[in-house]
């Protein structure tokens, strides 16, 4: 998990930070913005504490529209599925660098088709 005492985030925040925080805080009702289904409907998160605000699309957009107030427990939770999905890309990436582009290389069969064992036949 990211944390402020070893990040560079702080330093690329704009210099009107705290101000743009809280007219994202004012704008949301300080509350979190997080919906969630609920017999099929959206719900909102109804969290009052403990309010952070949130990047919507990652990267050094500090705009009010790539800003929302989310409370603790959902922008972990979010910035946890943000850190699972880049993990899996990176993994598919060396993945991918790494495929053969021969079906079997070492079996030389020679047919263009991959080898299945006689046993398997």
């Amino acid at each position: 998990m990211g944390r402020w005492d070893t990040s560079d985030r702080r330093s690329r925040l704009p210099k009107d930070w705290p101000q743009r925080r809280l007219d994202v805080f004012k704008r949301d009702g300080y509350r979190c913005t997080w919906m969630d289904i609920e017999d099929g409907r959206k719900v909102r998160c109804d969290a009052t504490d403990n309010l952070e605000c949130d990047h919507i699309e990652r990267g050094d957009n500090h705009s009010k529209e790539n800003l929302r107030t989310l409370c603790a427990f959902h922008h972990a939770m979010k910035t946890s599925q943000e850190g699972h999905a880049a993990f899996a890309a990176k993994r598919r990436a060396i993945k991918q660098r790494f495929r053969r582009s021969e079906d079997n290389p070492g079996l030389g069969t020679g047919s263009g088709k991959p080898y299945t064992p006689p046993w398997a036949a």
